[in-house]
């Protein structure tokens, strides 16, 4: 089996569309986790700002396209959208939404001792042990997500 030339694209496959049953497992499992978000008390604003910090740090252009549409629905503004990746050098965020946004970071690179154990600390000040199990649930479940689109270079086209 040879590599291709370098600079060239390889053909990827769409493997929602290539294994539908498992995508169908993970559509389930993430139906599952808002529910368990939404029992928790968090709101669906705050499930779309991690949704779209995860899809963030992981480059997931599809992701990111698809929850600021959301994030937007569900009354987000654009003003905290727009600064959501520098959110740590803003005021425009909540105790709670800061603790959230730092467990999830922790949950999408947890090679970082110090700082999963930091953002623990703070999701432990913050959010009620329901509120933390869901906001990890949210954020691995938006890194399965993200993986499938990445790996799969699912397009974003232009809005008309």
């Amino acid at each position: 089996m040879s590599s291709p030339a370098a600079g060239s694209a390889v053909r990827r496959i769409f493997i929602d569309k290539q294994s539908p049953e498992a995508y169908q497992a993970l559509v389930k499992t993430s139906e599952a986790v808002h529910a368990v978000a939404a029992g928790a008390g968090l709101d669906r604003r705050l499930v779309e700002l991690v949704n779209l910090r995860v899809s963030q740090v992981n480059g997931c252009a599809f992701c990111l396209h698809l929850h600021t549409r959301a994030a937007l629905r569900a009354g987000e503004t654009t003003q905290r959208l727009g600064v959501l990746a520098a959110w740590r050098d803003t005021e425009l965020f909540t105790p709670a939404e800061r603790a959230a946004l730092a467990l999830a970071e922790a949950t999408t690179s947890p090679a970082d001792a110090a700082a999963q154990e930091a953002a623990y600390a703070a999701a432990r000040d913050a959010l009620t042990d329901d509120q933390i199990s869901a906001v990890i649930w949210v954020a691995v479940t938006i890194n399965a997500f993200n993986r499938v689109s990445v790996m799969s270079k699912h397009p974003v086209r232009a809005e008309r």
